[in-house]
C-alpha cells in the first residue's frame, strides 16, 4: 500500500519501511512512531490507520509523517495529524500529503468525517487545513479563520468527490 502525488510517496510506517527509506538528519523517529509500531505488532489491522511516512520522490528521503490517530470510530470519524521537517516546510508538501491521505480515508465506507486539531498559533498548519484544502472547492476569497481554531472537520459529501468543512470553537 502506497499513495503517490506528483512529488511524494506516502507509505504506511512499518519497521521494514523505516529500514529501507533514508531519513534526513532533521527527521527523527518520535515516540508516536514507536507507540504505533507496538500497536501494529499487536494488531496488524491498524496498518493505514496510524503513521504514514512522507517521502520526497526526488531523493527518497523521509521529510515528515502524517497519519490517523486510530481506526474510524463508531461515528465514522478519524483524526489526522502531520508534521514536516523544517527544511521542507513552506513548499506545499504538507498540503499535498494531507489532500492525498484525506482522499484515501474517504474511499472507505466507514469514514464520513475527518478532524484535525491545530494550535491557535500554528499559522502554517491552519493555512494547510483551512485555506488550501478546506476551501479548495469554493475558491472565493475567505476571511482568514480566527487563530482560536481548535478543530477543523472535513465531511464527505454525498457524491464523495467534494469535501465540506466545518469548524468548532
Amino acid at each position: 500500500m502506497e499513495l503517490q502525488t506528483q512529488r511524494l510517496k506516502i507509505t504506511p510506517c512499518t519497521e521494514e519501511s523505516l529500514q529501507i527509506i533514508s531519513a534526513t538528519n532533521e527527521y527523527g523517529i518520535g515516540s508516536h512512531i514507536n507507540m504505533y509500531l507496538e500497536e501494529l505488532k499487536e494488531d496488524s489491522t491498524h496498518i493505514g490507520w496510524g503513521v504514514w511516512l512522507v517521502i520526497n520522490k526526488e531523493d527518497n528521503t523521509i521529510i515528515g509523517d502524517i497519519g490517523f490517530k486510530g481506526k474510524p470510530n463508531s461515528e465514522k470519524t478519524v483524526e489526522v495529524g502531520y508534521g514536516i521537517v523544517p527544511s521542507a516546510q513552506n513548499k506545499g508538501y504538507a498540503t499535498e500529503a494531507v489532500r492525498e491521505i484525506i482522499k484515501w480515508a474517504f474511499s472507505f465506507k466507514n469514514v464520513e468525517k475527518i478532524v484535525t486539531e491545530c494550535q491557535g498559533d500554528n499559522v502554517a498548519s491552519i493555512r494547510v487545513c483551512v485555506r488550501k484544502i478546506a476551501y479548495e472547492k469554493d475558491r472565493t476569497p475567505k476571511k482568514y479563520v480566527e487563530m482560536a481554531i481548535e478543530k477543523i472537520i472535513y465531511i464527505k459529501s454525498q457524491n464523495q468527490k467534494d469535501v465540506q468543512m466545518g469548524t468548532s470553537f
